[in-house]
């Protein structure tokens, strides 16, 4: 699928970015996703700076997707059910804030979408915690090393053993079922 005059960008940070490109990738609508940093002040960072925690960024998913086929609402909910949206320390194994949780929005619209789904998840009850999730303007972002990319793909070994290990998979799993 290519990009098209009607095509918009979605950016959410949810962690380790390797586990947030497959359950987008694998959606109708969805053009691309690449995995990089946004939120900091440092110009084109590197892995290295922005897990010691010196340049703001966060590690986070920029997604290209046609909204005729995949609305931005969509992608919020499945956003939702990738991470632990009460954690304001990081996700799961990985702390820190370059790890923590934010939707990076690009207009108004988004913004409000945003927000209303962030509440209608306050207020469902799912969860006993709050949601600390961050609602931002999208900031500068900046693409991973080209070893991050489709990581799933290029090691799905280790991307499996570390999705179980880490704690992501059972989390959503209890939280959301098997839809994932």
């Amino acid at each position: 699928m290519k990009e098209t005059p009607q095509s918009r960008k979605a950016t959410f940070a949810g962690g380790c970015f390797w586990c947030m490109v497959q359950p987008f990738e694998e959606m109708p609508g969805i053009i691309k996703v690449v995995s990089g940093y946004t939120g900091g002040h440092k110009e084109n960072p590197t892995y290295r700076e922005v897990c010691s925690e010196t340049t703001g960024h966060y590690e986070a998913v920029q997604i290209t997707y046609d909204p005729e086929l995949f609305p931005y609402e969509k992608l919020l909910e499945l956003y939702w059910q990738q991470i632990d949206p009460t954690d304001p320390g990081g996700q799961f194994f990985d702390r820190g804030e370059s790890y923590t949780t934010a939707i990076f929005y690009h207009d108004e619209d988004q913004r409000l979408a945003a927000e209303q789904s962030k509440d209608a998840l306050e207020t469902s009850g799912k969860f006993s915690k709050p949601i600390v999730t961050k609602i931002l303007p999208a900031k500068e972002f900046y693409e991973a090393e080209d070893y991050h990319q489709q990581y799933y793909k290029k090691n799905p070994s280790h991307y499996q053993r570390y999705s179980i290990g880490s704690g992501r998979k059972a989390f959503t799993q209890k939280h959301w079922g098997e839809q994932q």
